[in-house]
């Protein structure tokens, strides 16, 4: 069966996974994570993709990201694989490729998920074992939307925003929000949806976005269509 293109749809939240190939790390010391950044942050400017939260870990990348088009966000990626790439292959005195494959993406409905999603990706660092506190880990957005340290180049998107009338409201409201582990259910959702490419969110979400694009939002139904009953018109 054909793969189906990754499901891209202008100006709405989407989540980016990229892996690094088996048993490669992306980032060995803080010079490469600085590095990745600013590859990220230029490429995400230039093809007009609003980031709004993220965190890099050995092996993996997590983003959360707008594209203003159906290209920007796969642009973005093969930008800063061309930098990143030769760039780490030299200082590393390695060759091939870093990425375990094409990026997974996923369409989310901002107004559900935008909050719950940032706070799993921000959280990744603590269930993974890298750090034993997120705002103690220098390589994610949590910082940002804490307070503790301005990410200039990160969009805060309206959702975060309606969260206080004062950066101080929003910053206190996101660290309480934050002071529980994400729900394991939430988390199984989010990332079955990236992994396969299928769009998640509300009935409305997913009747509105069908009307900006062709592709299916969601697996077709297994087995054979139905068979009409006899003297069905």
């Amino acid at each position: 069966m054909a793969r189906l293109p990754r499901l891209v749809v202008a100006n709405h939240l989407h989540y980016l996974i990229a892996l690094a190939h088996h048993q490669q790390v992306l980032f060995v010391d803080e010079t490469d994570y600085q590095r990745f950044l600013s590859a990220l942050a230029d490429a995400a400017r230039q093809y007009r993709v609003a980031l709004h939260a993220y965190v890099l870990l050995p092996d993996r990348v997590h983003v959360l990201a707008t594209p203003s088009d159906t290209l920007g966000l796969s642009k973005m990626m093969q930008a800063v694989g061309r930098i990143y790439v030769p760039y780490f292959n030299a200082r590393h005195q390695r060759t091939g490729s870093l990425w375990g494959g094409r990026f997974r993406a996923t369409v989310l409905d901002a107004a559900s998920y935008f909050n719950d999603c940032a706070h799993l990706i921000e959280y990744l660092p603590v269930q993974s074992g890298a750090s034993q506190d997120m705002a103690a880990y220098p390589w994610s957005s949590y910082p940002h939307h804490a307070g503790l340290q301005r990410q200039p180049w990160l969009t805060d998107h309206p959702v975060y925003w309606a969260m206080g009338n004062t950066p101080f409201d929003r910053e206190a409201a996101y660290q309480r929000r934050c002071t529980q582990p994400p729900a394991p259910e939430l988390t199984a959702a989010i990332e079955a949806a990236t992994h396969k490419g299928w769009a998640l969110g509300p009935e409305a979400f997913q009747a509105s976005l069908a009307k900006l694009t062709q592709r299916r939002l969601q697996p077709a139904r297994r087995g054979r269509p139905r068979r009409p009953a006899p003297g069905a018109k």
